[in-house]
């Protein structure tokens, strides 16, 4: 059984409110080991991955690798095809939020800016694929990681 199996997915007329959100999953290898880079947010300090809203005349991975780069100051190949999807609610302010779809792009991470636009505003970490699991609050973000098949480059190929 798969493991995202028992996640329960948005009806289609849920689905149709979803705003959409573009992600990168950065990522290295160190010998075999996969690690995943986190940040926070800058609202509520959660663990999360670089991401944001699409533009129109911007590729969604471009995109997503533009975030990487302002959120976290780091660089490297991505790809153009998204590794999967998943789906949570964003604060906007005190009183109101959305719910939004993230598709979540793989970055492979070759070099990290010294300093970047919101590097005072955020930390950021290498996780194992485990901890970066379980670091995150979203159930579905977690379910993506562990997806990863641990060791296994050709998971996260950069297709296209």
């Amino acid at each position: 059984m798969s493991p995202i199996a028992n996640i329960k997915l948005p009806t289609a007329k849920q689905t149709k409110r979803l705003n959409r959100q573009v992600a990168a999953l950065p990522f290295i290898f160190v010998k075999k080991d996969l690690l995943i880079c986190l940040i926070t947010s800058r609202e509520t300090n959660r663990w999360i991955i670089p991401k944001g809203w699409p533009k129109t005349n911007v590729a969604n991975h471009q995109m997503a690798e533009i975030e990487a780069q302002q959120e976290a100051g780091l660089h490297g190949p991505i790809s153009k095809s998204y590794l999967g999807t998943y789906i949570y609610k964003k604060k906007l302010h005190t009183f109101a939020s959305v719910m939004c779809k993230v598709e979540v792009y793989p970055l492979h991470v070759t070099e990290q800016d010294i300093t970047w636009p919101e590097k005072d505003q955020r930390e950021i970490a290498w996780f194992t694929q485990e901890q970066a699991a379980q670091q995150v609050d979203e159930e579905e973000l977690s379910q993506l990681l562990l997806m990863i098949k641990k060791g296994k480059k050709q998971t996260l190929t950069l297709k296209g």
